[in-house]
Parts: C-alpha cells; sequence; structure tokens
C-alpha cells in the first residue's frame, strides 16, 4: 500500500501542478485583457482547488505511513537536509499552498468584481505556485 501510494502522489503531482498553472495563466491573462469572470474562469480554479485537496489528503496520509514522515521527526532530522524536507518543510509548505489555494478561489467567488477576482486568483495562486515549486522533493520527483 505504501508503495502505491507514494507512486500516486508523485504522479497526481504533475497534475497538480498543470492545473494551478493553467489557472494561474488564465487568471493574468483575464486580468491583463479586462475580461469577465465567467463559468470557464471558476471552472479553472475549481480544478486547481480540487486537485491541491486531493493531492493535499493523499500526502497526509501518505506522512503517517511513511518512514520518511512523522516518524523520522526526531532530532537528528533537524541535521539532516533530505531528511528535514520530507518531515518538515515539505508538508508545512504545502498546508501554506493548500491555504492559499483556498482562499483564492474562496474570495474570488465570493467578490463581485470581475478584476478583483481574477487580481485575487492571481496573486494567491501565484504566491502558492511559487512555494509548491519550492519544496517539490526534485531529486526523488524525477526518478534520480
Amino acid at each position: 500500500m505504501y508503495t502505491g501510494l507514494k507512486h500516486f502522489h508523485s504522479y497526481w503531482a504533475y497534475l497538480v501542478v498543470l492545473t494551478l498553472a493553467v489557472a494561474l495563466v488564465n487568471a493574468l491573462v483575464g486580468l491583463l485583457g479586462n475580461q469577465t469572470f465567467n463559468a470557464r474562469d471558476r471552472r479553472f480554479t475549481l480544478f486547481a482547488l480540487i486537485a491541491a485537496h486531493l493531492q493535499f489528503v493523499f500526502g497526509l496520509i501518505l506522512y503517517f505511513v511513511s518512514p520518511v514522515g512523522l516518524s523520522n521527526l526526531n532530532g537528528s532530522t533537524m541535521k539532516d537536509s533530505a531528511a528535514r524536507l520530507y518531515a518538515l518543510e515539505h508538508p508545512l509548505t504545502m498546508i501554506i499552498v493548500i491555504a492559499l489555494v483556498t482562499i483564492g478561489y474562496s474570495r474570488a467567488k465570493r467578490s463581485g468584481e470581475d478584476k478583483r477576482r481574477f487580481r485575487t486568483v492571481a496573486v494567491t495562486y501565484s504566491l502558492a505556485f511559487v512555494l509548491m515549486m519550492s519544496r517539490i522533493p526534485w531529486n526523488a520527483w524525477l526518478g534520480r
């Protein structure tokens, strides 16, 4: 089960990166082009939200069953950069990413102005995207 969940978490991450990037580019195009925030724009942001939340659930389960997750969190973990990434930095950063995506989607959904909706999504999703890309364990993700 652990190996299958680990592979699923790794491959689902590609979908999360893709949907978040598409939603972000769409928001920037809509903001710069003074477009109206329509159902297609809402779907792009919603798909990114759903993909990110599912990834978070899989990652949370993996964190508790993985030997490099919670069970590896001790004093020596802080001295090893790879162990610290898996046990602390990656999970905490991804919680912030999920919060940013959720806040961005919720505020954009409630806002009345199209420009404000696009700006909200563009700002929160870009911050989430940068944080997410900074804490992906690239050596494990790319199969090195």
